[in-house]
């Protein structure tokens, strides 16, 4: 039997190793089947006859994983983007036989925004981000604001027509968001999944922005449908900042304590510190989707720009792989270290190519119409929007935890010498990042890659390769990227204070998150942890157990067993009468709705809370 036969079979069985490598995927449908299927003979031909051989047998024996195998490079598709929202609704657009006018109203504005998610998720395999926009809606706002105001001149009396169009705004803009939080989640792309979107907003202080704010946050609160239940997109990002919401003194402050309370409640939004991300990027803008952040870019007129700009792709370094390999000789990994790191050019330079083969007419919403910001016509060039170093690739590893603890133990965290290591691992990758950009004119960006399913997939060949190593493959899973061991009963601080320096180094993708006990409602507590990371960390999430059961009403932490998830009060597991959220990586997953990869469920197994929960 081939591997493509295998895999067919396994597809056709339910093996959940290719069923539920991606948690937004409900396999029981017969739209993600038929993308699944198609992943699968894409995967296999690109495997067989279009990388590069030595590329192709990196990746099958788990050295490097060349990700979404399933789309590209069997198609020349770009992976995520911040779209240009802004351009694209003060402009017009058109999908299919549709020319779509600029908005006049938020709730036509936020119709619009649906559309094309819907059509630039269905155009690439990542995820897609609409930044700041709070400041974006509170623009065609302002439109409900003068009809209001028109009618109420003619039929209210003067001294009560500020209180009525305060009124009648604010209901607009709420049904707005609400309609777009329903719409995204009803959504199914041609991949068979949600659209994998980010909004960004906070950072507008008008009246109107702020409206636009306090909708998203008291939307998400609410909940979806009849039983309230969590929405897992839009995935929402807040940012916070010094002068804008930070302190009690700051206009919006707020609307952070709003969202404080939304994140106790529903996870989200994720917080995204002004001032650290400055820092770290050299300008400020939320991440493609999950976590993929692009450097501070100026164009031709020397203007930062950001929306429009895109990522064409991951592979990803299996660090573990070469410290085992290494056997505890710490000049032999350097050597392996260095070896590995060409595949990972060559994979990389060879999806840079491959995706420059993509016209046009492949895909106009992002070349034609505006999403990638500058319209093509279709016979330009689709590198034109790639090169200068506009758009980013990503150099990915996964690991730092296992790789040490191979020389130093498990226990190394507190070890200087050990962290250091760790380091000079990213500082070597930064040295071929710099090296590699100025050879392609593409950024290659160093990204603390997600491995949703990766996590079980290259601890579960190493396994099979080197046997149960304490610590390391017999977990059954691999720490994402620099986290800390998550295994380890530490505080939020002491986690945020080592996590900390690993992205000075790995500014392409990152993201912090620390595990807590239910708050009540005690908001005091998370708002001294966001505090405490302004200063130190650019984005941090919130992981708190918000799961319900609908049968006795307990809300909580339902208990995680190897099997799945149950009530803790009266033993339920019915998919129907629960609902189930955890962070599988930057985004939420129902893991009783759509299972995830056992490696992944193993490693939330064994998290460990970084704050006590109060005696009751």
């Amino acid at each position: 039997m081939t591997q493509l036969e295998k895999e067919l079979t396994g597809l056709m069985t339910k093996d959940p190793t290719i069923v539920n490598e991606n948690a937004n995927k409900d396999s029981e449908t017969f739209s993600t089947m038929r993308d699944l299927t198609a992943g699968v003979v894409s995967k296999s031909y690109a495997l067989d006859y279009l990388l590069p051989k030595h590329v192709a047998e990196a990746h099958r024996k788990g050295e490097i994983h060349f990700h979404d195998l399933d789309y590209h490079p069997f198609q020349p598709l770009t992976n995520c983007c911040l779209i240009d929202a802004k351009g694209m609704l003060a402009q017009g657009f058109q999908i299919g036989n549709a020319q779509v006018t600029s908005p006049k109203s938020i709730q036509t504005a936020a119709a619009q925004l649906v559309q094309i998610i819907a059509n630039v998720s269905s155009s690439q395999y990542g995820g897609c981000t609409i930044d700041r926009v709070d400041e974006l809606l509170s623009t065609y706002a302002k439109y409900n604001e003068q009809k209001h105001r028109g009618i109420a001149q003619q039929f209210v009396d003067e001294a009560h027509i500020e209180t009525y169009v305060d009124q009648r705004v604010t209901q607009d803009i709420s049904d707005a968001i609400e309609s777009l939080e329903y719409e995204i989640n009803t959504l199914y792309t041609s991949n068979g999944q949600t659209p994998f979107v980010t909004l960004g907003f906070g950072l507008g202080t008008d009246k109107l922005s702020r409206k636009v704010q306090t909708a998203i946050l008291k939307t998400r609160i609410k909940g979806l449908g009849k039983d309230r239940i969590t929405a897992i997109f839009p995935k929402l990002v807040f940012s916070i900042k010094k002068g804008t919401n930070l302190s009690p003194s700051d206009p919006n402050y707020d609307i952070k304590q709003l969202a404080l309370k939304c994140s106790m409640k529903r996870m989200y939004p994720d917080i995204l510190n002004y001032d650290k991300t400055v820092e770290l990027l050299g300008d400020f803008k939320a991440p493609m989707g999950c976590r993929s952040f692009l450097p501070a870019w100026q164009n031709e007129k020397g203007e930062y720009e950001n929306s429009g700009r895109c990522n064409l792709g991951v592979v990803t370094l299996n660090v573990p792989r070469i410290a085992i390999e290494s056997e505890g000789d710490i000049e032999h990994f350097w050597i392996l270290f260095d070896e590995r790191m060409q595949v990972l050019h060559d994979a990389l330079a060879y999806r840079i190519e491959r995706v420059k083969e993509a016209v046009p007419n492949n895909a106009p919403i992002l070349y034609k119409r505006g999403a990638f910001k500058y319209r093509l016509d279709e016979n330009d060039s689709v590198d034109a929007l790639f090169n200068k170093q506009r758009a980013t690739v990503s150099m990915g590893y996964i690991g730092l935890y296992e790789a040490a603890t191979v020389f130093f133990g498990p226990n190394w965290e507190t070890n200087p010498d050990a962290k250091a290591f760790t380091l000079e691992i990213l500082k070597r990758m930064q040295a071929y990042q710099y090296s590699w950009t100025e050879a392609h004119d593409i950024w290659f960006s160093i990204y603390s890659t997600p491995s949703e399913s990766l996590t079980d997939r290259f601890c579960r060949l190493d396994y099979e390769a080197f046997g149960s190593i304490p610590d390391i493959t017999d977990k059954g899973y691999y720490q994402n990227s620099f986290h800390y061991d998550v295994r380890k009963d530490v505080t939020p601080f002491e986690k945020l204070d080592f996590e900390k320096d690993y992205p000075y180094f790995a500014s392409g993708g990152y993201i912090h998150y620390c595990e807590y006990p239910k708050l009540d409602h005690n908001v005091k507590a998370l708002e001294a942890v966001w505090d405490y990371a302004y200063n130190r960390v650019s984005y941090l999430g919130t992981n708190i157990p918000i799961d319900r059961c609908y049968e006795c009403g307990f809300e909580g932490d339902f208990e995680t067993t190897e099997k799945g998830y149950s009530c803790p009060h009266c033993g339920n597991h019915n998919p129907e009468t629960v609902d189930v959220v955890k962070r599988t990586c930057g985004y939420l997953g129902n893991p009783v709705q759509r299972p995830m990869i056992e490696g992944r469920h193993k490693e939330m197994c064994a998290r460990v809370k970084h704050m006590k929960a109060n005696p009751s």
